[in-house]
């Protein structure tokens, strides 16, 4: 699968991939692209040909170039309170035992991590204080197994486009794993303000999710 992607690529675009020898430099061709706002899945092929990319793209992208660094293309879908916030999906890889991460996202928290983690749920909750809406309210609940999109080689989505909503209902199906009690979730604050403004540094507006209105059972207001 590897090599048929190669195949697939152009000259120009061979070079780029031969220069992506490492996890951070993966990680900084996603954040030299634009974050892409449209409800369009792209291919690892189709972000190189396109030049941007949403989160699941950039993860797609992130585990196909970990592939040609002998990594299994590994991707895990971190999940929020339903009707608050997008999912965000995470490139993972593991180096001498321990997990990093390489994800393309609209926040700057939510990007990459060096591979220092003991476990996925160490690594999973370390994205957890960036992991907010535009409230200010902490949304993450969930993570899923870690999902090898090797078994999806059949429908070559390294170059194509057309088995990606395939992908994509899988993590749906998967095994999640929760990362706070109901406890905790009353416990929450809202992110403050400086942290806010930080996180949204250099987005795209129209790619960021629109909640209806504040769900006040997420936690405390800033006020209690």
């Amino acid at each position: 699968m590897i090599n048929l992607f190669d195949e697939h690529l152009n000259a120009g675009q061979k070079e780029v991939m031969q220069g992506l020898t490492d996890p951070a430099k993966i990680q900084a061709f996603l954040d030299g692209i634009p974050y892409s706002p449209e409800n369009v899945d792209r291919s690892p092929l189709e972000v190189l040909q396109d030049r941007k990319a949403h989160c699941m793209d950039g993860a797609l992208f992130a585990a196909a170039a970990l592939r040609r660094l002998g990594h299994p293309p590994l991707v895990v879908d971190m999940v929020p309170e339903p009707g608050t916030d997008d999912d965000h999906m995470l490139a993972v890889y593991k180096r001498h035992g321990y997990w990093g991460a390489v994800a393309k996202s609209n926040y700057v928290g939510l990007r990459f991590r060096e591979a220092v983690y003991r476990s996925l749920r160490e690594l999973v909750l370390s994205y957890f204080e960036q992991f907010f809406n535009l409230y200010g309210q902490k949304t993450l609940r969930f993570y899923t197994r870690p999902v090898n999109l090797a078994r999806f080689d059949p429908l070559e989505w390294t170059w194509k486009s057309d088995g990606l909503g395939t992908i994509e209902q899988y993590f749906d199906l998967v095994q999640h794993y929760p990362v706070l009690s109901s406890a905790m979730v009353a416990e929450l604050s809202v992110v403050d303000e400086r942290s806010l403004e930080a996180g949204l540094a250099g987005s795209n507006p129209a790619g960021l999710y629109q909640p209806i209105r504040a769900n006040q059972s997420l936690g405390r207001s800033s006020n209690d």
